[in-house]
């Protein structure tokens, strides 16, 4: 009986993607979890491959070897395989694009091909082959730059290859190596080691120096006994030899542990806390896994709420895992956390080093942590023994990937919490509608924190008209109003957070004379003015250019149209001369958000200035003032979901304001203030708005009454995708005509351009199907996608699904 390995390769694209049976030859030791090398395709090039299951049986037709193994042991357990699988059937994604999202890139292997030239042919070549012979007459050479030469390259090195004529070194390393050191003791007694010391302080004092500090501080790392005696390491490790010493290797981590702190403060619930934290906690103590909606109005003190639990569930042996939806939050997280926790708290988040992720993943995996905190990836931490997952903001759209696979971290924790019988928190002032439904309508259990966690009533929120600012002849972004409340607080020594959802300096620059806007060339957008460096950038593409003062078609000056976070830095500036101003937007943070935060909570910064970075999450004693300063930007746009994200991040960055002792007000810049949704953000008045929008949604046929799953056929000729995509309908309109589909109540709309058509050289249509994206539906819209990669006329398109998407 033969050993036949199913496993899942790399190269494999979304049209061709399934296991594929391999032989296990008999002196390798392969299991699931682990991946191989394996040849794959015509040209049986050498490619990565995960193994999904190994089984014993007959071999019923000639199967292609493993070549290789690369892992020593699985990378993936049996449950991140299935969680695997699940995710390319829900998302429409392939194996590798799943096991992307589940392992931190440090694991992944850099695959190399080294040519060289074996011999000189003996007769004529093609011109392009003998491009490439002397290309590697000259020096061996890797793939990657022969394929800057000649684009099809692979084909002619496979064929010389045949010939004998070039031969090829494969080598795969993986991204981040483990970091080991070395732990140096005594091997011999404490009488023996005190005799020698004082025979080497004599002859050798830098020795005796290193051995008077082993026998001070005992057993010590071998960097830290040459850093602190200066001593050489090649005589430690001959010492070792000796006898004298003894040596281990033994694994270091590279992320900075936090040791809890002796006296953190008690943690006092008041009585809504209380009763949350009782029927969180008997939920979880049910053994079966549900959701519970902890919906709170801003300062609530959620927190407290899972800190508690976080405790009690440690104390009981169980885990937790806590996901914040933006990196700029994880700071203040972490630092709350680390106070309760110390070591037994793991952090991962995009924002570290990848091998300060790789370790600390290692960590999880090892069982060193009990509690794993971070943004959206952190879902897929392997953490045993789960207790309960928490999604604070749960309504944030950045819980959700933007590449494939177009996850929804909310969906992998249902998953993981169904599949390891945990219990799943979702916490928010603003829920999102669908949460919200699902709540009331009894599929979730719902938890009400209706006051602030200090007694402090909520923010006074008054809107200003900006129509009348118009007509009083101020054009400037801050209005008079906000102005002397800005003023106020300065007066006063208190803080002030401002919030605009666009960064650069203006949208966009117009040529008053004949109306030419700069556009980028590879996209369908205008390009937006960065005051900074003085260049104009798509915000799509990364496209940039210099900005030039002139219109180049009738020599007019241009005009800024619109603001932006760095336009708006300048006028507070001349509003208010020598005031420290902190702006904080992508292009000012980088990835220095924690020292950014630290600096205007510890100097005092009076105002801040910043897109949503600043809108949700931050607790801040000493800001009594938020403004807001276009709220018009997201409610006019072309999305069904546009009034629940405008309410969401009205509702959010107002709640900044008035946390500590001191009362908060704000001031929301508007030129609608009669809209509904606008009043119902300044009242902070959820319900209200809940009730209408669930009816909206409900007459609309939109989530969560149905689903909306959205095809998107992209191309560089755009003719080429809208007669795809219309073909891609007229196949989708005659299945759904079939008896199996006719009654689930679907449609079929489009094709449509995208928003934005035309995204760095390629036009993007799209298909909407509305109704229940059931298993039946997902196969068949898996199944021509599938046909549509297959065929030849669309061999330089590419489709892709998105499932009820929040952006």
């Amino acid at each position: 009986m033969a050993q036949i390995a199913k496993i899942a390769i790399e190269n494999a694209v979304y049209a061709i993607d399934k296991p594929y049976d391999y032989l296990v030859p008999e002196d390798m030791t392969v299991c699931a979890g682990m991946r191989v090398t394996v040849p794959f395709g015509r040209g049986n090039r050498r490619s990565e491959g995960m193994v999904l299951s190994v089984q014993e049986g007959a071999m019923d037709r000639p199967l292609k070897a493993v070549e290789t193994v690369l892992d020593r042991e699985a990378q993936l357990s049996a449950e991140q395989i299935r969680l695997a699988l699940w995710m390319c059937q829900r998302y429409f994604c392939t194996f590798y694009d799943a096991l992307h999202a589940i392992l931190p890139i440090g694991l992944w292997y850099q695959h190399k091909e080294l040519w060289h030239l074996k011999r000189e042919p003996e007769g004529e070549l093609p011109e392009k082959e003998q491009v490439l012979v002397s290309l590697l007459r000259e020096k061996d050479r890797e793939l990657s730059q022969l394929l800057e030469a000649q684009p099809k390259a692979k084909a002619m090195l496979q064929k010389l290859e045949q010939q004998g004529i070039v031969s090829c070194a494969r080598a795969s390393n993986r991204r981040v190596s483990d970091k080991t050191d070395w732990r140096v003791a005594f091997a011999i007694t404490s009488q023996e080691a005190e005799e020698l010391t004082r025979d080497k302080m004599r002859r050798a004092p830098r020795q005796g120096a290193a051995l008077s500090f082993l026998l001070k501080n005992g057993e010590t790392s071998l960097h830290d006994l040459i850093y602190y005696t200066g001593v050489q390491r090649k005589w430690v490790m001959k010492m070792g030899e000796e006898g004298v010493f003894s040596l281990c290797e033994q694994e270091i981590f590279r992320v900075p542990l936090r040791p809890a702190q002796e006296k953190a403060p008690q943690i006092q619930l008041n009585d809504e806390q209380q009763a949350a934290y009782n029927d969180i906690l008997a939920q979880i103590h049910s053994g079966k896994p549900g959701v519970t909606l902890l919906q709170g109005v801003t300062g609530s003190g959620k927190t407290e709420v899972y800190i508690t639990l976080a405790q009690k569930l440690l104390q009981e042996g169980r885990t937790a895992m806590i996901l914040v939806p933006e990196i700029a939050l994880t700071p203040q997280m972490m630092q709350r956390f680390s106070l309760y926790f110390g070591e037994d708290v793991a952090l991962l988040h995009s924002g570290l080093g990848i091998a300060q992720r790789y370790d600390q993943y290692k960590r999880i995996r090892q069982g060193l942590v009990k509690i794993v905190l971070g943004t959206r990836s952190a879902v897929f931490a392997p953490i045993d023994n789960l207790g309960m997952i928490v999604l604070d903001e749960e309504q944030e759209g950045s819980y959700e990937s933007e590449k494939s696979p177009c996850y929804h971290a909310r969906d992998i924790a249902k998953y993981r919490c169904a599949k390891e019988g945990a219990w799943l928190v979702l916490g928010s002032a603003t829920p999102t509608v669908e949460t919200a439904y699902h709540a009331r309508e009894g599929n979730y259990r719902l938890t009400l924190l209706r006051r602030r966690f200090n007694q402090n009533a909520l923010p006074g929120v008054s809107l200003v008209d900006m129509r009348q600012e118009l007509r009083q002849g101020n054009y400037t972004s801050i209005s008079h109003p906000l102005y002397e409340e800005i003023q106020k607080n300065l007066e006063l020594g208190q803080q002030t957070i401002l919030f605009l959802n666009r960064r650069g300096n203006s949208r966009q620059v117009i040529c008053p004379g004949c109306g030419y806007v700069p556009q980028c060339p590879r996209c369908s957008v205008s390009l937006t003015y960065h005051s900074a460096n003085r260049r104009m950038m798509c915000h799509y593409c990364g496209y940039s250019e210099r900005f030039e003062a002139d219109c180049p078609q009738c020599g007019e000056a241009f005009r800024p149209v619109g603001s932006g976070t760095q336009r708006v830095e300048q006028e507070l500036q001349e509003l208010f001369p020598g005031v420290p101003i902190l702006r904080m937007d992508a292009d000012s943070v980088g990835v220095q958000h924690e020292k950014m935060l630290q600096k205007f909570d510890k100097e005092k910064i009076p105002i801040l200035l910043g897109t949503q970075m600043v809108a949700k999450g931050l607790d801040f004693d000493n800001v009594t003032l938020v403004g807001v300063l276009a709220a018009d930007q997201s409610l006019y746009v072309d999305n069904y979901r546009a009034a629940e994200r405008t309410f969401v991040l009205l509702t959010q960055v107002v709640g900044r304001a008035g946390r500590g002792d001191k009362p908060g007000r704000a001031l929301i810049q508007t030129y609608t203030p009669e809209n509904e949704v606008l009043r119902d953000a300044a009242r902070q008045d959820y319900e209200s708005f809940y009730r209408r929008e669930i009816g909206l949604r409900h007459m609309r046929r939109e989530p969560p009454f149905t689903d909306v799953t959205v095809l998107t056929v992209s191309g560089s000729n755009e003719e080429f995708v809208r007669r795809s995509c219309m073909q891609l309908r007229d196949g989708l309109c005659a299945a759904m005509m079939q008896p199996e589909y006719r009654d689930m109540g679907l449609e079929v709309l489009g094709p449509a351009p995208a928003p934005v058509v035309k995204v760095n050289g390629r036009f993007r249509y799209r298909i909407t199907v509305v109704g229940r994206c059931s298993g039946p539906v997902r196969r068949l819209l898996a199944a021509f996608m599938k046909d549509f990669a297959q065929r030849s006329e669309n061999r330089n398109m590419s489709i892709f699904a998105e499932y009820n998407r929040m952006n």
